[in-house]
């Protein structure tokens, strides 16, 4: 996840990117163009600080290179030479993954923040979520009491649904504890994601049978198929599958459906 500021471009890690200094590099850039876009005839940049904050339930430290120098194939005699002329740039990295739940929460943060990186820790693959969330229930009080807390709240439980797969039931201790609000915003999240969900599997569903129709189409006019044009239908979508359709009607070989 990353975020955009004039002063800086923070990003979010769960594991270690070789090239992470380079897509750094690039997001600085990113911000330069889109401020001269808005200011066309400055003489000067802003000043842009990246960031990447590594936080995993894994608790491996990060080792990729955080300066872009680290990342340019040169031996030591060509590095030496060609080093003045080399850009220079370094990300600073804020590695929590080592980091225990008592030293997160220590942490001065903002309760959004703070909660976040703790569900990265104990989040993921935790069978034992549903109990072990409770350890921070009145940081999560504060949370959903705050100015903008059911948004920030609403925030925090579709991650624990989509990346957790935690289930409704098992944040019921959890909703209990914290009230009706909280418990409405449980409920509601489970919902819009349900929801979601299906259309997703129904969209999938339909563009399966329309690609298996076709596949039939194709073997009909062309006799057998090639692998790569049956993965090719298989994994297309709605819109391609729907072209094809059309094409194959009228269309004289394999090569002029797919044109």
């Amino acid at each position: 996840m990353i975020q955009f500021a004039q002063q800086g471009a923070i990003e979010h890690q769960s594991c270690n990117d070789q090239l992470m200094a380079f897509r750094m590099l690039s997001y600085v850039v990113n911000i330069w163009r889109r401020h001269l876009d808005e200011h066309p005839v400055p003489q000067v940049l802003p000043v842009v600080v990246p960031m990447v904050v590594h936080s995993t339930h894994t608790g491996l430290r990060w080792t990729a290179p955080t300066q872009l120098g680290d990342l340019i194939d040169l031996d030591g005699s060509a590095r030496d030479l060609l080093d003045r002329y080399l850009p220079r740039f370094e990300f600073l990295l804020d590695d929590v993954a080592p980091l225990d739940v008592a030293a997160l929460r220590a942490r001065e943060l903002t309760p959004a923040a703070r909660l976040m990186l703790i569900m990265h820790k104990i989040g993921p693959g935790n069978p034992h979520l549903g109990s072990d969330i409770m350890e921070v229930v009145d940081e999560l009080r504060a949370l959903l009491d705050g100015p903008s807390g059911t948004r920030e709240f609403d925030i925090l439980v579709t991650y624990l649904f989509i990346v957790c797969d935690v289930s409704v039931t098992e944040l019921q201790p959890l909703t209990d504890s914290l009230g009706p609000r909280a418990k409405e915003v449980v409920m509601t999240t489970a919902e819009r994601l349900e929801a979601r969900g299906e259309a997703r599997g129904e969209a999938r569903g339909r563009a399966a049978g329309r690609a298996e129709i076709l596949l039939e189409q194709l073997t009909v006019k062309f006799g057998p198929l090639p692998n790569a044009v049956t993965q090719r239908v298989q994994a297309a979508g709605a819109d391609e599958l729907h072209v094809w359709a059309r094409r194959v009607l009228t269309a004289g070989s394999l090569a002029d459906v797919f044109a």
